[in-house]
């Protein structure tokens, strides 16, 4: 058994995927976190202003995402201030 990577969706993202978080299988790339998110959602992490984290991290590069079993990626939109 591979086991899972958990997506967290966070800020306007968790209102588009419509729930909190997603268990995936693992391992996860790029690619997969695409696919497993949906078109709507996929469309949104293409842009630069929306970053992702693994494992606790922030990723300089958000398409070299290798993503193990346990691991949980997060989604991070923009913080907007107020």
């Amino acid at each position: 058994m591979a086991g899972e990577v958990t997506i967290v969706f966070l800020g306007p993202l968790r209102d588009l995927a419509g729930e909190p978080s997603r268990l995936v299988p693992a391992p996860l790339d790029w690619a997969g976190l695409l696919t497993a998110i949906g078109p709507q959602i996929a469309g949104q992490l293409r842009e630069p202003r929306i970053n992702v984290a693994c494992a606790g991290r922030v990723l300089a590069d958000k398409t070299a995402l290798l993503a193990k079993a346990g691991e949980e990626v997060a989604l991070l939109p923009p913080v907007s201030g107020g």
